[in-house]
């Protein structure tokens, strides 16, 4: 696990809304008008930045390049929550896994924008963006991207603690195992995350040479969970009961795809130890047939609200981090299947004692400024 950065109790915001992201240039941007302000005329802003004291607020632009699933339309309602909270104009828009309109997103209109939350950028071409929005003065921060962006000045780069993911599920794996166990691989190169739960996975496989890989495959695409599901299914023809012992998936729309797969097959022996959470995987695990054991995971709410208060610091000029890591629960089927009803991502606190609410770099002006908006 990486050292000396700055860390944070993972917590669970009310899901209130639905967040559709369109795939068509008439409906991929929901521009929303954030300075809309509550009645109550009697607040002060003695303590609030000038730039922020006068009502004008700021217009930001939340770009993620994958897209599809519920992880991303949690992280955008996140973010354009904690945005109109704090009295902003927020665009959000997620380019699907293309990489032509992720970048066009980022190059068009920007002089409309004073920052820009950038998700999963992770090609060169990146670098070279984010490098000309900051010389055009606009602040940067960015989750689950390339390494390379916390060398650009003034850029924040956060993600989830991805080791930590990784350790956790892994860890269950072994624990229950003992060490010993054929399991199969669901990962895909070329993006951040993925290359450093890698990493811990590599490093599990030398420290306990128990651990059997038999196969290993996986495509992120618009219908990845599908896909993965197809792919399973067919693999599981392969190798006869008995031969498999877990699957280890290093993200939640593979974790998924291989569930469903697993429970058609009547696989039933095949446990699942997967990373990330949202409400449908909630929905999956809690299904009693289901094999999907264990889940690592953060809020993916509350990363895209903890991105915004940080881009809120760098408007006014308060010193923010390089880098930012979220720190990471483990999610049992047996916690949620014990629960006296439904877990979802409302709940889910009630399950996970550490999945609580976290004020970080939610500074005093910021909950002057959501008292004033009436948020």
């Amino acid at each position: 696990m990486r050292k000396g950065k700055w860390r944070l109790g993972a917590t669970v915001a009310l899901l209130t809304a639905v967040l559709l992201v369109g795939c068509s240039s008439n409906d991929s941007n929901d521009s929303t008008n954030g300075q809309v302000k509550a009645d109550d005329d009697n607040v002060s802003f003695e303590n609030v930045p000038e730039r922020f004291a006068n009502g004008e607020g700021a217009k930001i632009k939340v770009v993620r390049k994958i897209g599809g699933d519920d992880h991303t339309a949690q992280f955008l309602a996140g973010a354009q929550e904690e945005a109109e909270a704090l009295g902003f104009e927020v665009d959000v828009f997620t380019a699907n896994g293309d990489s032509a309109r992720f970048h066009d997103a980022l190059t068009q209109d920007v002089d409309k924008y004073d920052g820009f939350i950038i998700s999963h950028g992770d090609d060169e071409a990146t670098v070279a963006t984010v490098q000309e929005l900051r010389e055009k003065g606009k602040s940067v921060v960015a989750f689950d991207s390339l390494a390379e962006l916390q060398e650009i000045e003034g850029v924040t780069l956060t993600s989830q603690d991805d080791e930590a993911l990784a350790d956790l599920a892994l860890g269950q794996l072994v624990e229950d195992y003992g060490g010993e166990a054929n399991i199969v691989y669901l990962w895909v190169d070329g993006f951040a995350p993925m290359v450093r739960r890698d990493a811990v996975y590599k490093q599990f496989l030398e420290q306990y040479p128990g651990l059997n890989e038999l196969e290993r495959f996986g495509v992120a695409t618009d219908d990845t969970s599908v896909q993965t599901q197809n792919a399973v299914a067919a693999m599981l023809n392969k190798y006869p009961q008995g031969e498999i012992d877990a699957i280890f998936a290093t993200w939640d729309a593979f974790a998924i795809g291989a569930a469903q797969a697993i429970r058609e097959a009547g696989r039933d022996e095949v446990k699942i130890y997967g990373i990330d959470v949202s409400n449908a995987d909630l929905q999956e695990i809690q299904n009693e047939a289901s094999t999907w054991s264990y889940t690592a995971a953060v809020d993916p709410k509350l990363i895209g609200a903890v991105n915004v208060r940080i881009l809120a610091k760098k408007l006014v000029g308060e010193e923010t981090p390089e880098t930012f890591d979220l720190e990471a629960s483990l999610i049992s089927q047996e916690d949620l299947l014990q629960a006296n009803e439904p877990v979802n991502m409302i709940n889910l606190a009630e399950i996970i004692t550490s999945w609580g609410e976290s004020d970080a770099f939610e500074e005093d002006w910021m909950l002057i400024l959501k008292d004033y908006y009436g948020k």
